[in-house]
C-alpha cells in the first residue's frame, strides 16, 4: 500500500516517481541492469551449448563466429543489443509510473470538480499536463530505441550472414563434397536451400529469441516489484495469502505455459518435416525449368504434372498437420491472454472503492500485471517459432554432418608428377554394389601420348574418368598426374556460368583474367566466330547454345587453359565427323605435348589417338596402339 493511498485519495496529490531525479536513477539502473544480464546470458549460454541438444547444434553450426576473429566485435554487437533490450524494459517501466500519475490526477480532478475545489482542480490539471510531457519524453526515447534496435540488429544480422554462408558454402564445396555427397547412404536433401534459406531464418529467430528472452526475464523482475508494492492479500480457502497478486500470475502463466508446451511439442518435428517437403517440389519445378526442351520433346507434360501434384499433395498434408496443431496452440494461447486481461482489475477493485488505491494504481496494477504475463508467456507465444528455429537448426547441422561423412568416404591416393605425365598404379574401379569394374589398372602416359578410352556402354568409361578427378568413393590405388591447374576434366557438356559470354569462355578463370582479342581469337579457331560481337551479351548460355557450339566452346577453354593433361568425356558426341576432326587437330597442333585422354564411341575419335584402353566391363583391359586395332 502506498503512502499516497493511506491518505486518501481526495487528501493529496503526489507524483508515484521523482521524475526531477530520474534521469541519473535510470542511467544507474540500466549500468547494473545491463552487466547482470550480459553475465547471465552468459551463463545460460554456456550451459545450453552444453547440457542441449538444440545447443550443441548451434555451437557446431555458428559457434566459431562468436570467438577468434570475429569473436570480439560479434560480442561487442551483442552487447549492445543486450543494452538497447534493457533501455525498452526501462522505458516501458516508467511509462507504467506515467500512467499511474496521469489516471491519478484524472481522479483527482474528477474529485475536485465535485467538491468544488477549484485549487485542487487547477493542482489535478497540472499534474496531468505533467505526465503528458513526460509521455511525450518517453515517446521520442522510445522511437529512437526502436529505431537504433531494428538499424543495429539488421547490421548484426547481414554480419552473421554473410559469415555463416561463406562457411556453410565452404565447407559444401570443398573437397567437391558438393558432387560427393550423392554416394552417402541417406545423402542430404536439398543442401542449396539448406544454405540460402534456413542460414538466414535461423538467425532472424536466434537473434529474436534471444533478445526477447532476455526482455522477458528483465520485464518480470522489474515489474514484479511494482506488482509486489502494490498487491494486496487474497483469502483463499480461509488463508490468507499476502501478495496474492504476484503468485497469482506467476501460477496462472505456469499453468498455461504446461499446456502450451504439450500442445506444441509436435510442431518441432512437423516444422522439420515441412521445411523437406516444400524443397522436394520447388527442386521438381527447377528440374522442370532446366530440362525443359526434353521433357517438350518427349511430350512428357503429363508425366510431369501428375509428379508434381504427388509432390505438392505431400506439401498439403504437412502442412495440414501443421495447421491444425498451430490452431490448437493459438487457440489455447489466445485463451489464457484474454483471460489475464480482467484478473489484476477484479483482484484490486475492493481496495479502489474502499480507497486504499487510486484509479493510477489500479491501472498501474492491470498494466505491471500484463507485463509480467507477457514476459512470463512469452515461451509460450512464442513456442511455433521455437520449434521452427530447432528444425532449421538441425537441418544446417545435419548438412555439416553429411559434409564430414562425405570426406570419409573412400578416395585414390593421388600424388604430384613434375612434368606433362599421368601414373596410374593399381587402380581398381567398382560400381556401388561392389561390381568390380576395373581391376589392376597399370599405365603411365607421357607428353605427347593420346590414348583413347572404348568399351561397351556400362563398362565404367566415364567412372574411370570420375575416378581420376577425385570424385568417385568406390576405387583405390594410385594416380599421379600434375597438379590441378595444369589439369582439365572435361564433361560431355561444359558448365555454362549465368551472365556474359566472356565469363563462360574463361571459366573457370575468373572474368576478365584473358582480354576480348585472346577469347575472340580462341572461339574463332574453334568454329564459332559468330559468337564473337556478343562476347559482352549476358545471357543463361546453356539454353542459348546447341549442344554442338557448347562442346566447341569446351574447346576453346582448352586452348586458352593450355593444360599439360586433358580428360575428355564424349567432347565430340554433338559435332559432326569434319568438325570432330577440325577440333582434335586443333588441340594437337596447338598442344603438342599433351596428355589427351579421350572417352569415345565413335571411331572416328579412335583415329585422332595414337593408343586405345578398352574396357570389358567385368574388371578385364586392354591397352593397344591404335594402329594395332586396325
Amino acid at each position: 500500500m502506498t503512502d499516497r493511498a493511506r491518505e486518501g485519495p481526495e487528501t493529496t496529490l503526489t507524483e508515484s516517481l521523482d521524475w526531477g531525479a530520474e534521469p541519473i536513477e535510470s542511467v544507474r539502473w540500466l549500468a547494473i541492469v545491463f552487466v547482470i544480464s550480459m553475465t547471465a546470458s552468459c551463463v545460460v549460454g554456456l550451459l545450453t551449448l552444453r547440457l542441449t541438444e538444440w545447443g550443441r547444434h548451434f555451437e557446431h553450426v555458428t559457434g566459431a563466429f562468436f570467438r577468434g576473429r570475429t569473436g570480439l566485435r560479434t560480442l561487442a554487437y551483442a552487447a549492445v543489443l543486450v543494452l538497447v533490450a534493457v533501455a525498452e524494459v526501462k522505458v516501458q517501466v516508467l511509462t507504467s509510473y506515467q500512467g499511474n500519475d496521469m489516471f491519478s490526477a484524472l481522479q483527482y480532478a474528477a474529485s475536485a470538480i465535485g467538491r468544488n475545489d477549484t485549487v485542487a482542480l487547477h493542482d489535478a490539471e497540472r499534474r496531468f499536463r505533467h505526465s503528458l510531457v513526460i509521455f511525450a519524453v518517453l515517446a521520442v526515447l522510445d522511437v529512437g530505441r526502436a529505431q537504433l534496435n531494428y538499424y543495429l540488429g539488421q547490421l548484426f544480422e547481414i554480419r552473421w550472414r554473410r559469415w555463416l554462408t561463406d562457411r556453410m558454402a565452404a565447407d559444401w564445396i570443398d573437397d567437391r563434397v558438393y558432387y560427393r555427397g550423392r554416394f552417402l547412404d541417406n545423402p542430404t536433401d536439398n543442401p542449396d536451400q539448406r544454405i540460402q534459406q534456413d542460414v538466414g531464418d535461423m538467425i532472424a529467430m536466434a537473434r529474436s529469441l534471444a533478445l526477447g528472452a532476455l526482455t522477458a526475464v528483465v520485464s518480470v523482475a522489474s515489474f514484479a516489484w511494482i506488482l509486489w508494492r502494490l498487491s494486496g492479500s487474497l483469502n483463499i480457502g480461509g488463508m490468507e495469502v499476502p501478495r496474492a497478486m504476484v503468485f497469482l500470475v506467476l501460477c496462472y502463466v505456469l499453468l498455461a505455459s504446461l499446456v502450451a508446451f504439450r500442445i506444441g511439442r509436435p510442431l518441432i518435428r512437423l516444422g522439420f518435416r515441412y521445411q523437406a517437403v516444400t524443397a522436394h517440389f520447388r527442386y521438381s519445378l527447377v528440374r522442370l525449368r532446366e530440362n525443359a526442351e526434353s521433357i517438350a520433346f518427349y511430350r512428357g507434360e503429363a508425366a510431369e504434372e501428375q509428379g508434381l501434384h504427388a509432390r505438392f499433395d505431400e506439401v498439403l498434408r504437412v502442412y495440414r498437420s501443421l495447421v491444425n496443431r498451430t490452431t490448437q496452440l493459438i487457440g489455447w494461447n489466445q485463451t489464457a491472454t484474454e483471460g489475464a486481461v480482467v484478473v489484476p482489475w477484479l483482484l484490486q477493485a475492493p481496495r479502489f472503492f474502499d480507497g486504499r488505491l487510486t484509479l493510477g494504481d489500479v491501472q498501474q496494477t492491470g498494466s505491471a500485471f500484463g507485463q509480467i504475463q507477457d514476459a512470463l508467456s512469452y515461451f509460450r507465444n512464442n513456442y511455433t517459432t521455437f520449434a521452427a528455429f530447432r528444425a532449421t537448426l538441425a537441418r544446417l547441422n545435419g548438412l555439416l554432418d553429411d559434409d564430414a561423412r562425405t570426406r570419409l568416404l573412400p578416395r585414390i591416393t593421388t600424388g604430384g608428377q613434375p612434368r606433362a605425365a599421368v601414373d596410374l598404379v593399381d587402380v581398381n574401379l567398382s560400381r556401388p554394389d561392389g561390381t568390380r569394374l576395373v581391376a589392376g589398372l597399370n599405365l603411365r602416359l607421357t607428353a605427347g601420348d593420346a590414348v583413347v578410352v572404348t568399351g561397351p556402354s556400362g563398362c565404367g568409361k566415364t567412372t574411370l574418368l570420375r575416378a581420376l578427378a577425385d570424385m568417385w568413393p568406390y576405387v583405390d590405388g594410385t594416380i599421379r598426374r600434375p597438379a590441378d591447374g595444369r589439369v582439365v576434366f572435361s564433361p560431355q557438356l561444359p558448365y555454362l556460368p549465368l551472365g556474359p559470354l566472356h565469363a563462360a569462355v574463361t571459366y573457370p578463370g575468373l572474368p576478365g583474367c584473358l582480354s576480348e582479342a585472346t577469347l575472340a581469337d580462341a572461339l574463332t579457331r574453334v568454329q564459332l566466330q559468330d559468337l564473337v560481337p556478343r562476347m559482352n551479351e549476358d545471357a543463361n548460355w546453356a539454353m542459348v547454345l546447341s549442344p554442338g557450339e557448347q562442346q566447341r566452346l569446351a574447346f576453346a577453354r582448352l586452348l586458352l587453359i593450355a593444360p599439360e593433361v586433358v580428360f575428355l568425356d564424349e567432347a565430340t558426341s554433338a559435332v559432326d565427323p569434319e568438325t570432330e576432326t577440325v577440333l582434335y587437330s586443333r588441340l594437337r597442333a596447338d598442344l603438342p605435348d599433351l596428355v589427351l585422354v579421350s572417352v569415345a564411341h565413335r571411331e572416328s575419335v579412335v583415329r585422332m589417338h595414337t593408343a586405345r584402353l578398352e574396357l570389358t566391363g567385368a574388371g578385364e583391359w586392354r591397352y593397344s596402339p591404335v594402329a594395332a586395332t586396325g
